[in-house]
């Protein structure tokens, strides 16, 4: 019997809050600016979750991890490079693979909490 015990993820975070600005060479439109809570992080770097947030703004998105999401707050559209959209909101789940590019554009200031899985 093993003596790992599960870490349980807090409802709200408690940890410090990191908080940012999209890239400009991202950005489509908006200056969004974007809180990010790290509530786990595995030893290899490859494996977290946590949650993060935005206000209103648009900006490119390519994704080289695989993302789990669920919306918590707010509505975003999220349109593939071959012009699909895919509208989000609280209570969505959703996966965005690796190798995903597109955009991302928060209508509505969103909340998700994520976990992600990057390949060494």
């Amino acid at each position: 019997m093993s003596d790992l015990k599960p870490l349980m993820l807090a409802t709200s975070p408690t940890v410090t809050v990191e908080e940012y600005y999209v890239d400009e060479a991202k950005r489509i439109s908006g200056n969004p600016k974007q809180s990010l809570w790290i509530e786990y992080q595995d030893r290899s770097d490859q494996f977290f979750a946590g949650i993060w947030a935005s206000e209103i703004g648009e900006w490119r998105i390519s994704y080289t991890e695989e993302e789990y999401c669920c919306i918590l707050t707010g509505e975003s559209m999220i349109t593939s490079s071959e012009g699909e959209t895919f509208t989000v909101r609280s209570g969505d789940e959703f996966v965005i693979p690796a190798g995903f590019t597109g955009t991302w554009k928060v209508i509505e200031p969103t909340k998700k909490r994520f976990i992600v899985y990057e390949k060494a």
